[in-house]
């Protein structure tokens, strides 16, 4: 599991945030600090995998606690989550290296997408020892192949984490709320991603009346 450092002074965004990493089973939330200082010290003396950083703090704000953390070495990977939308700190925060950058306000599948980018990374660090030009322009979402004009309401990244969660499935049908469980995703969301999927002819559906209770649908992928 992976430990996250929310570091933002509005205490409503804070929890907000907080909640959005609680939804993903494989994040839990170590400590929210309320200026770049002390979270500086809290990265020094803890175990932090991931910031989730806001711009406009007080004693440092996110650019200045960003280069620190670059500038000591601290091995922290960052999401900036902020209203800042200039280009300036943009350009600057991707200069050091950010995962993911996020304007408030957004939806909360777009915070889910930035915390899926980071899983990723980690996934093709770990698990490879050399990375093809492909893996890195993955990476760096630099991949060749067109995208698919998507529907609104429908993420590209969360489409190819739920599918992709099918395929390894081999084929078994499955309840939206085992899917839901197992991605880390809202229920919600899985049933509008299903109900796209569904008039793809990607996923079928069936009514599973055998429950003992209230009927549930059942999925499977048609395309193993």
């Amino acid at each position: 599991m992976y430990e996250v450092l929310i570091i933002e002074d509005d205490p409503m965004v804070a929890m907000i945030n907080k909640q959005y990493v609680s939804r993903n089973p494989h994040f839990h939330t170590a400590a929210v600090c309320r200026d770049g200082a002390a979270a500086l010290e809290y990265i020094k003396t803890n175990t932090v995998h991931l910031c989730i950083l806001d711009m406009y703090m007080p004693r440092m704000n996110g650019l200045a606690l960003l280069k620190k953390i670059r500038e000591e070495g601290l091995p922290v990977s960052v999401i900036m989550v902020t209203a800042a939308n200039d280009t300036v700190t943009i350009e600057e925060a991707l200069r050091y290296g950010i995962v993911d950058y996020l304007v408030k306000p957004f939806e909360p599948e777009r915070f889910d997408r930035a915390l899926q980018t980071f899983l990723r990374q980690q996934d093709a660090f770990h698990d490879l020892d050399n990375l093809s030009q492909r893996n890195i322009d993955d990476l760096m979402g630099q991949s060749a192949a067109p995208e698919e004009e998507l529907p609104k309401g429908i993420q590209g990244q969360t489409l190819d984490i739920i599918v992709g969660f099918l395929r390894g499935c081999g084929g078994a049908e499955m309840t939206g709320e085992e899917i839901a469980d197992k991605t880390g995703l809202s229920r919600v969301t899985i049933r509008r991603y299903m109900n796209y999927l569904m008039e793809k002819g990607t996923v079928s559906g069936r009514m599973n009346y055998e429950t003992g209770g209230r009927p549930s649908m059942l999925y499977r992928i048609e395309a193993v």
